[in-house]
């Protein structure tokens, strides 16, 4: 049996189309068309994805994605008519894994949703020490300590930091790290990617400005340097 899908969305038509789509490619769905009903859903079901909109009649859906980020890092694809750079951007940090803006083909989704879950069983469940344990991180379990206190990242910087120690003294372009670690490209990335990568450094280096696990190549993009 394929995996269990969380669709959320209030309008009916497109809920229905969506739901239709999935079901021919043989995936369990499971819809609801309100926040609640979506947060029961969630708890109940235990889902293997989730396609969330984000304007909902009672709790929107960025409240909803907070909601499961605090139990989850279940993949979720955020459905919205909101277009702009800096709702994109919103919608990333508070742990969304991709975004799909309203007008959409609904091959499209299904495509975005058989790459996401692909790349999620894809990540190898290893663990990773580096400096003399100075920096450690656990994969699967989604852990993180440096100098043995843990690190709190949030789900998109855990997934950066991933691709790039399990990569050591490999070049990554903003686009190429966007692709293995998001599965999504937009209008904006550039910003997306830098802003991400001070936040890690803020957390695992010790000083932010002379960063010595994650490196800037000018002109480039960014390389992992522990040993």
């Amino acid at each position: 049996m394929k995996e269990k899908i969380l669709l959320v969305d209030d309008e009916e038509n497109l809920l229905n189309v969506i739901k239709d789509y999935l079901l021919r490619e043989s995936y369990q769905v499971y819809t609801a068309d309100r926040g609640n009903k979506a947060l029961e859903l969630f708890h109940k079901i235990e889902p293997d994805f989730i396609i969330l909109d984000l304007m909902l009649p009672d709790i929107s859906g960025e409240e909803i994605c907070k909601h499961i980020r605090k139990e989850s890092n279940v993949p979720i694809l955020m459905l919205t008519a909101k277009s702009s750079e800096d709702d994109k951007v919103t919608g990333l940090y508070i742990g969304a894994d991709d975004y799909l803006t309203k007008p959409f083909s609904p091959r499209e989704l299904v495509g975005r949703v058989r790459a996401i879950l692909r790349r999620t069983k894809g990540i190898s469940a290893d663990v990773l020490e580096f400096n003399d344990k100075d920096l450690y991180i656990d994969i699967p379990k989604h852990l993180v300590r440096k100098a043995g206190k843990p690190v709190k990242l949030t789900p998109n910087e855990f997934k950066i930091l991933s691709v790039l120690a399990q990569n050591p003294h490999k070049v990554f372009t903003r686009s190429h790290l966007v692709s293995l670690a998001f599965g999504y490209d937009f209008e904006g990335f550039d910003r997306t990617v830098d802003t991400h990568i001070k936040n890690i450094r803020q957390k695992i280096e010790d000083n932010a400005r002379e960063p010595k696990y994650i490196v800037t190549v000018y002109g480039v993009g960014y390389k992992f340097e522990g040993a």
